[in-house]
């Protein structure tokens, strides 16, 4: 009878966890994207700025 008690419990920390959502998922993701968003802007800063307008 002990491991069906450890499978129910562990059944049910795995739906705690799903209950909670990716939010990790959705942290990293946010970041990752906040990065490019900075790299282009730095890009965009230090590279064609500074050359001005192309006649």
């Amino acid at each position: 009878m002990q491991p069906s008690i450890d499978l129910q419990e562990e059944d049910r920390r795995v739906e705690e966890i799903v209950r909670r959502g990716p939010t990790g998922a959705f942290a990293v993701a946010g970041l990752a994207t906040a990065i490019v968003v900075a790299i282009y802007f730095i890009f965009y800063l230090a590279a064609y700025l500074p050359r001005g307008a192309v006649q």
